[in-house]
């Protein structure tokens, strides 16, 4: 009984700080559907802050799907499925994201070419 409160503790331990930085990274998300904010590291980089804070938003959810049905939920019919599930959402945000993001690379200032 005591090695089966160390794997649940074990577990906390893991999806506590998943859920946390899905928390702070949905507050983003919805920081940028609402008020088209974006953390000052990527407002360079983001085209269309509203479609990248949907992005960030099915990320937090996909990130949160991964933790319940992945760590949580044990005793589940979903569960062998849950991940690649969660994968995909995961996916789909970030592309999401990506979508909502300038197109092309570094531009060189300065260059007559």
């Amino acid at each position: 009984m005591g090695s089966a409160r160390r794997g649940e503790t074990a577990t906390l331990y893991i999806a506590v700080p998943l859920v946390l930085f899905a928390l702070l990274y949905a507050v983003s998300g919805v920081a940028a559907v609402t008020r088209g904010w974006v953390l000052p590291m990527n407002r360079r980089h983001v085209h269309a802050p509203r479609i990248y804070g949907w992005g960030q938003l099915t990320v937090a959810f996909a990130l949160c799907w991964q933790t319940a049905f992945g760590l949580l939920i044990s005793d589940s019919g979903i569960r062998p499925s849950a991940p690649l599930i969660g994968s995909a959402i995961l996916v789909a945000g970030f592309v999401v994201m990506m979508v909502g993001q300038r197109a092309g690379g570094k531009s060189k200032r300065g260059c007559t070419l």
